[in-house]
């Protein structure tokens, strides 16, 4: 029994030697920071100079071609189709016959109408006799006028019930696909094809709120559309009279100008607009600004440290972005080493503007007692 008994108190004394000892680094550890050294490393960073320069004030906003006119064809009066006379895709001209409605029973009725009229003049034509030699009174020679009147009256209301079972063109333009076929039941909810002027197209485009005021009737603007490498020129027309509240832009249209050939109605066009320079302008590469929850900040270099700045962005493109408020004309703005810098964290600027600068190497801190 003597021999598992001393084993046993040396590995207690061996497992309370190995506790103390890590405890012991432990402690040493949190004394002396990370990496053993107090503080974190210098960053090693380039950076850019704020200068001013001339920005070109040239945006890209999305469009949409639209026709001069266009719209849905429907009829006035419920009816079952009897003939359809145009060609899909066709141009037709204002006032053409598209589709005819059955129309048999109001041909009845106005033939009915057309018969009473007849009588009802005969008899008007009588009683003026009548009323020359006192054989009746004015008032009933005035009762058959007003029959005419009537009958008249009837024959205009049946006709106009017939010309609406004519559908017929609002405009000179192109027909689309006819959505129904002879035979069909139809009311005035159906469509049965759509039609547009195609001869003068125009653009529906958004601007931002910012821009609005630099937009006017009879500027020019130019665009693209997909699948064409012309350059479309259109002059502003008209604005829409308020702005939109959920995307903060204004909707402008404009006449297209010139020849349209390659333009359809609904495609999508890139509209290039371009506006007065800003000659004093800051302007950055993209990964300096670091978006934050609540707006924007960049890393100014100062006395060698690095210092959090919030800032706000203009016109951006690819690589730079502009810079509306924030800095100005000296500041050092970092770009590299973004994600290992933190506020006030210490900085070695190994380029500025691309040149590369001659930096001491940090000499050691002989304030520390050496551990022996």
């Amino acid at each position: 029994m003597k021999f598992p008994l001393r084993s046993f108190c040396f590995f207690s004394a061996l497992v309370f030697i190995v506790s103390c000892s890590s405890t012991e680094r432990k402690q040493e550890a949190q004394q002396q920071g990370p990496r053993g050294g107090g503080q974190r490393p210098p960053v090693r960073a380039e950076a850019l100079t704020v200068t001013t320069t001339t920005l070109l004030n040239n945006i890209d906003v999305p469009g949409t071609i639209v026709a001069n006119e266009a719209t849905e064809i429907h009829p006035e009066v419920a009816g079952r189709i009897t003939g359809i006379y145009f060609r899909e895709g066709a141009m037709v001209g204002k006032g053409s016959t598209l589709f005819k409605l059955n129309d048999a029973d109001l041909q009845a009725q106005l033939r009915k109408l057309q018969v009473q009229e007849r009588i009802a003049h005969q008899n008007e034509n009588r009683s003026a006799e009548l009323l020359k030699i006192g054989g009746i009174s004015r008032q009933d020679y005035e009762a058959t006028q007003l029959q005419v009147s009537n009958t008249a009256a009837d024959i205009a209301i049946t006709q106009a019930q017939i010309a609406k079972t004519v559908v017929r063109a609002p405009f000179s333009g192109k027909v689309g696909l006819r959505l129904v076929s002879v035979g069909a039941y139809v009311s005035p909810t159906t469509i049965m094809t759509t039609i547009s002027q195609v001869g003068q197209m125009k653009i529906d485009f958004t601007v931002p709120e910012k821009y609005i005021p630099q937009i006017k009737n009879g500027q020019f603007v130019n665009f693209t559309v997909e699948g064409n490498d012309r350059t479309y020129a259109a002059r502003v027309a008209a604005t829409e009279s308020n702005i939109t509240e959920n995307t903060r832009t204004l909707q402008v249209r404009a006449i297209v100008q010139g020849e349209n050939a390659g333009l359809t109605p609904g495609a999508f066009a890139k509209v290039k607009l371009s506006f007065e320079p800003d000659p004093n302008a800051f302007v950055l590469p993209t990964q300096a600004v670091i978006p934050q929850a609540r707006g924007k900040k960049v890393f100014v270099y100062n006395g060698g440290v690095a210092k959090f700045v919030d800032v706000t962005t203009g016109i951006r493109d690819s690589s730079t972005v502009q810079i509306t408020s924030g800095l100005k004309v000296g500041d050092t703005v970092l770009l590299t080493g973004l994600l290992s810098l933190r506020p006030d964290a210490k900085v070695i600027l190994t380029k500025v503007n691309g040149k590369p600068i001659a930096n001491e190497r940090p000499t050691a801190d002989t304030t520390k007692p050496v551990k022996k």
